[in-house]
């Protein structure tokens, strides 16, 4: 079944209008500053969950005694 001119034509303009929808999508997701205050977010929500941040509390304070203990030897 051939078809005409002008339905081809309709349908290039179709598929080339999505395509700059989704090139535009991807520019605006790959754009570093986004990236980059996007794992700010991220990070931020991560240390402010108590087990994290406890975790991490304990850790400083148990390399910190062992920094004076090993001072002090």
């Amino acid at each position: 079944m051939a078809r005409d001119a002008e339905t081809i034509q309709a349908e290039i303009e179709r598929a080339r209008d999505a395509l700059a929808v989704t090139i535009d999508e991807l520019t605006t997701r790959a754009n570093p500053r986004r990236v980059v205050e996007q794992g700010k977010r991220t990070l931020r929500v991560t240390l402010a969950d108590p087990k994290v941040k406890y975790s991490l509390m304990a850790v400083g304070a148990l390399f910190s005694l062992v920094v004076v203990r090993r001072l002090f030897r």
